[in-house]
């Protein structure tokens, strides 16, 4: 019976386990660590991954992806006829991540450790742990992703005692922490983020700035022009990464449009995106129980290597950040390391690691009864160490009052209504003066950012609750027909034929030129696709496809330049030599 942990992101996630003091990421059935999370309706069933990712062009209606970001919420996908909540495509993405780990480990999968954005409520931790639920996994603990980054990047860099600041840029959120080291105790004493932040932002305003330079609109493109636009977006995001120049071609509305991006450029039209991440990280700051001493900022997500927010990070801080090493896959390794920590595993059963409450706990007051206005009357104060408990004490405001009634808000808002309302309960009094009953109310909020209510009047009624939102507590009843909705997920394994046509592609990839590597991304996506759909003819036409593409590449690749005429004049014959490779 293995422990996993699993990085649920938003753009791609990632599964991992520790053994004998080693953390170990899981590859998928394509031998990626990096899974999509994305889901996709087939004809014959639902697919996760790869497979899916490319239906966002071919079938952008039958496709789902950055769901995570909806999380908790009652927004639904379409998927053809089928509609599903954001917490049912996460289930069919750890489902997916638990059954690649299972055949990697070749045992079964009972527990699993998952992250959330440090800045996730109640009503979204929740539903994370709803989808684990429906997945047929046992969930009993969360980690902030920052936490987890935190906790891998002083373990594995041997990081002297100090203080760091960890900004975790991701898919869609924005996680920022300030974590206190000494010894073999990680503690957090403050974060901030932004569930509404990351490198899909960065997409869309490239996106936006190639309609305009090319004098068109994002609403006028149909949905397979407009995932195409998106795709092209994101491929320049990342070859910018490793390069000054990146180029944008998209066919839509019958024509050519094309745009060359610098990080100058992009620099320019993600300047506001960029100011938000400053406004996170001086929340971050300011809400840190201590004074913090910053030592070092570490850069994690995947969208870190982004150079022109490393730029960005330099003017404001004056220096550097340092660019984890595998930023994509700090927080899945954090993960792991936790992992150890809770199997004991080696020298990971010392290490101490702390959390803090991303947000103020309270409920709902009238401070007199001329006012009607209803007041944040916090209980626990978001940046408390977790596990914690407070307590306070309530009285009647009316004469002959029978009842205290307590609403449970989270936020930080003045106004009661204005932060998110959690749950309610009352407890009942003996009718006296205005001022002479009371109740006590006990917050116990534990380290996986759940919390208890309990509720106890001077009578010595007692009223206790889990605060649950009641849209995400399902019954038995209604988690076996939602686990029987999940069930059709196509469980595909590539034939070995497909493994070693993909073998021989990978071993080929390093010698290839920009326009083969696109080429052979392409074939093996392209394998992948056609085996998930369970199509023998798909399947064995994708199999003659790549073997013809893998004997070409080979013959190409392999051949020696012709040093005597490489210096030849006769343009002509230099297109004629090299237009196959272009073309491919």
């Amino acid at each position: 019976m293995a422990l996993i942990g699993i990085d649920l992101g938003t753009t791609n996630s990632l599964v991992c386990t520790c053994r004998n003091g080693e953390i170990i990421l899981i590859p998928n059935q394509l031998g990626k660590y990096q899974t999509p999370s994305v889901v996709s309706l087939t004809d014959r069933g639902l697919i996760v991954g790869d497979a899916a990712r490319n239906n966002l062009i071919l079938s952008p209606e039958k496709t789902a992806a950055s769901f995570k970001t909806f999380m908790g919420t009652s927004k639904a996908y379409t998927l053809g006829d089928q509609s599903f909540l954001p917490e049912e495509l996460s289930a069919l993405v750890i489902k997916q991540l638990v059954s690649d780990a299972e055949k990697f480990l070749e045992e079964p999968v009972t527990e699993a450790i998952i992250s959330v954005p440090a800045y996730f409520n109640d009503s979204q931790r929740c539903a994370t742990k709803l989808a684990a639920q429906m997945a047929g996994v046992n969930v009993e603990r969360l980690i902030n992703e920052p936490s987890a980054a935190a906790l891998y990047h002083q373990l594995t860099y041997e990081k002297k005692d100090g203080c760091i600041m960890v900004i975790d840029f991701g898919g869609g959120t924005l996680d920022v922490s300030v974590v206190e080291c000494f010894e073999n105790i990680v503690e957090i004493i403050g974060i901030a983020g932004d569930n509404h932040l990351g490198g899909n932002d960065v997409d869309n305003e490239i996106a936006a700035f190639f309609c305009s330079q090319n004098g068109i609109s994002v609403e006028s493109l149909n949905p397979e022009e407009k995932a195409a636009l998106y795709r092209q977006a994101e491929k320049a995001k990342i070859s910018l990464s490793s390069a000054d120049t990146a180029k944008m071609a998209l066919a839509a509305c019958g024509r050519e449009y094309a745009l060359v991006l610098t990080n100058e450029k992009i620099g320019e039209i993600c300047g506001n995106l960029f100011a938000r991440i400053k406004k996170v990280i001086n929340q971050a700051v300011k809400n840190c129980s201590r004074r913090p001493l910053i030592k070092d900022v570490v850069l994690v997500g995947g969208s870190a290597q982004l150079k022109a927010l490393q730029d960005y990070l330099k003017g404001l801080f004056g220096r550097e950040a340092n660019v984890s090493p595998d930023p994509g896959g700090a927080v899945a390794l954090g993960i792991g390391v936790y992992a150890g920590i809770k199997l004991r595993d080696g020298d990971m059963q010392d290490i101490v690691m702390t959390d803090v409450c991303p947000f103020s706990l309270g409920v709902g007051a009238r401070h007199n009864k001329t006012d009607d206005t209803v007041y944040m009357e916090t209980i626990i104060p978001r940046s408390s160490m977790l596990p914690c408990a407070r307590e306070k004490m309530f009285y009647t405001l009316y004469d002959g009052q029978k009842a205290l009634n307590f609403k449970i808000y989270q936020g930080e808002q003045y106004y009661a209504e204005n932060n998110l309302e959690l749950g309610e309960l009352t407890v009942s009094v003996t009718p006296d003066r205005a001022g002479n009953q009371w109740a006590k109310v006990t917050f116990m909020y534990d380290i996986n950012g759940i919390l208890y209510v309990s509720v106890k009047s001077c009578t010595g009624e007692v009223k206790e609750k889990e605060i649950v939102n009641e849209k995400l507590r399902l019954s038995e009843e209604e988690l076996e027909k939602s686990r029987e909705k999940l069930t059709h997920m196509i469980e595909s394994q590539l034939s070995s034929d497909a493994n070693e046509l993909i073998e021989r592609l990978v071993a080929l990839y390093p010698f290839a030129s920009p326009a083969q590597k696109e080429y052979m991304g392409f074939i093996i996506s392209n394998l992948g696709s056609a085996y998930f759909s369970g199509s023998p003819i798909m399947c064995r036409k994708a199999c003659e496809q790549a073997e013809e593409a893998a004997e070409r590449l080979e013959s190409t690749i392999s051949c020696e330049v012709d040093f005597e005429n490489i210096l030849s004049n006769d343009d002509d014959d230099y297109d004629s030599e090299y237009a196959d490779d272009e073309e491919e």
